[in-house]
C-alpha cells in the first residue's frame, strides 16, 4: 500500500483528475500549518466555500509526502487555481510562520501547474474554533475539522475580493 492510499490521497498518480462529485471546482484554499494543513474548495462558480480535508503532517512520513497528498487533491478536484492563507501578525508584519507558508508555497507551485494565490490572514484558526464551538461542535470534532474550517475562512475572504486586489503567489 503507497502511503497516500493510507493518509487519505488516491493511489492514482497526480495527473489523473477525479472530480468530487463530477463537478470542477475552481478554486482549493489551504490553511498550512506547522502540524496540520486544511483544505478547503470553491464552487464551479467561485462563490462559495466549503471544507474538504484536513492532512496532519503527523500522519506522513516526511513533508515531501504531505506536499504530495496536497498536490493530488488539488488535482482530483481539477482546481483551476490555489489560495494560500498567509499569516500575518497583527500589526501586518511577517512571522517565522509566514516565512514557513511562502517556502511551500514554492514547493507547492512547482508541483501543480496551476496559479497559486496569497490570502493574508489573522487568527483563521481561532476564528474557525469559535465558529465551531458556536454551531454546538464538541471538542473532540472541532479539533478534527478546524483546520478545514480555517481554510473555508481563508477561501471565502479570497472569493469576496475583486480580481484587481487578489495577489499572485
Amino acid at each position: 500500500m503507497k502511503y497516500g492510499a493510507r493518509w487519505g490521497c488516491n493511489s492514482g498518480s497526480a495527473g489523473e483528475s477525479r472530480q468530487a462529485g463530477g463537478v470542477r471546482v475552481r478554486y482549493v484554499g489551504i490553511d498550512y500549518g506547522l502540524v496540520r494543513a486544511g483544505l478547503a474548495v470553491s464552487d464551479q462558480g467561485g462563490r462559495l466555500a466549503f471544507p474538504l480535508a484536513t492532512l496532519s503532517l503527523h500522519d506522513f512520513p516526511n513533508r515531501k509526502a504531505l506536499l504530495a497528498c496536497l498536490a493530488l487533491h488539488i488535482a482530483e478536484v481539477g482546481a483551476r487555481a490555489v489560495v494560500m492563507g498567509l499569516p500575518l501578525l497583527a500589526d501586518g508584519r511577517e512571522s517565522v510562520t509566514t516565512r514557513q507558508v511562502r517556502n511551500v508555497t514554492e514547493r507547492i507551485k512547482r508541483r501543480v501547474d496551476l496559479p497559486v494565490y496569497y490570502m493574508p490572514e489573522l487568527l483563521s484558526s481561532d476564528e474557525a474554533l469559535r465558529d465551531l464551538r458556536q454551531a454546538g461542535a464538541s471538542p473532540a470534532k472541532a479539533r478534527a475539522v478546524v483546520d478545514q474550517q480555517a481554510a473555508v475562512r481563508i477561501l471565502a475572504s479570497f472569493l469576496a475580493l475583486p480580481e484587481a486586489r487578489r495577489r499572485p503567489a
